[in-house]
Parts: C-alpha cells; structure tokens; sequence
C-alpha cells in the first residue's frame, strides 16, 4: 500500500490525464467513425473509396507511429501543436477506423427493405441514414463500440510516446523515485481494472437487451 499512499497524487494526476485523453477521444472517435460508416455505405463510389482506404491505412498502421507523427512530425512542418492535444487527435483518427467498422456492422443488421421503403417515400440518403438505418445500428453496435472504447482506455497509455504524462508514465517516473515497480505496475493494473470495469458491464446489458430483442 505505501506504494499508492506516498504517491497518491501523482497516481491521481497521471490517470486524471489518461481520462482527459479517453474523453476527448471518444467523442471524437465516435462521431468521425460514425461520419466514415456513412461515406463507406454511401451510393457515391469516391466516398466509398475514401472511407475504405482509411478504414485500412489507419487499421493497419501502429498507434504509436500515428502519435509520433503528430507529435513531432507536424509541428515540424510549421503547424503548432501541444503533445496533449496532438495525442487527443492521434487517439481519435486511430480509433475512428474501429468505430466506422462497429457501426458498419451494425448498419448491416438492419433488414434492407427499411431502407428500400423510406427510398420508397422519397426520402433521400441522407435522410434515410439518418432517420431509419442509424438509430438502429447504433443500438446493434453497442456491444462492439464498447470493446473499442475499452481499448481505446488502455490505448491512453501509449500517449507516452509524445511526452504526455499519464498512466503508462508511472513505472518510468517512479523508478527514480526507488518505487518497487512491481507493484507500481500491479497498482496501475488494479486502478485499469477498476476504470474498465463499468464499461465491461455496459457492454454486458446491451448484449443482453440485443438477445432479448432478437
């Protein structure tokens, strides 16, 4: 326990970064992996392009070399950026390729002739999207948009890699200190634990309700 109690602060502060940096990026990737689901089930073929080709850069290429780029890569070609808020944007552009792919898949659930009868009436794409086909792929995907999110919760840690002070910094800033490692790790696992632990049960009701309503 001492380990925690003579750095309690500084546990408290590092991991309040690493929430700041799942927050922001979880909005952000939530609502641009929404918008490429979109382009990637649209009827114009050069939106469907576009969202596939990022779909497979992005999925393919490691987090820490999307972070290091905006981190150090940019601001070198003359664009000024924080390491915090070039983390936030690296972690929302990475997690937006797993965000499209779960609500694409939930947009594949939802039985084509709803789509074909709001078509029908008259409605355009856009609205049919918006007004028939979304709201119940979102309900669909919710099961795998949560495993992103738990990912993306750990995925803070790599923030690292661009100077930002949280979690995944512990071990390295603590050894100086003479901290046991052993269990400062052991404390950063528990304390994941403890932050995974409600979205893991979130994930686990919308299974439920998913079964129910098939």
């Amino acid at each position: 326990m001492s380990v925690l109690t003579e750095n309690g602060g500084l546990f408290a502060s590092f991991f309040w970064t690493g929430i700041r940096l799942f927050a922001v990026g979880a909005v952000g990737a939530l609502v641009l992996g929404i918008v490429l689901a979109s382009m990637r089930v649209s009827p114009v073929p050069a939106l469907r392009t576009v969202g596939g080709l990022y779909v497979s850069t992005v999925r393919n290429t490691p987090l820490t070399l999307v972070l290091v780029f905006w981190g150090f890569a940019v601001p070198k070609l003359g664009i000024p950026i924080d390491y915090f808020p070039a983390a936030c944007v690296g972690l929302v552009l990475y997690t937006a390729g797993f965000v499209c792919e779960a609500v694409r898949s939930g947009i594949n659930t939802v039985p084509t002739g709803q789509a074909e009868a709001a078509r029908a009436l008259g409605l355009p794409f856009g609205a049919v999207l918006t007004e028939v086909v979304l709201p119940q792929a979102l309900r669909a995907s919710v099961p795998p948009l949560v495993s992103v999110l738990i990912a993306l919760l750990k995925n803070t840690t790599v923030a690292t890699a661009v100077n930002v002070q949280q979690a995944g910094s512990l071990p390295d800033y603590l050894s100086e200190r003479g901290a046991n490692q052993l269990f400062v790790n052991a404390w950063i696992a528990i304390v994941f634990i403890a932050l995974v632990t409600p979205l893991a049960l979130a994930q686990r009701a919308a299974e439920r309700r998913t079964a129910v309503a098939a």
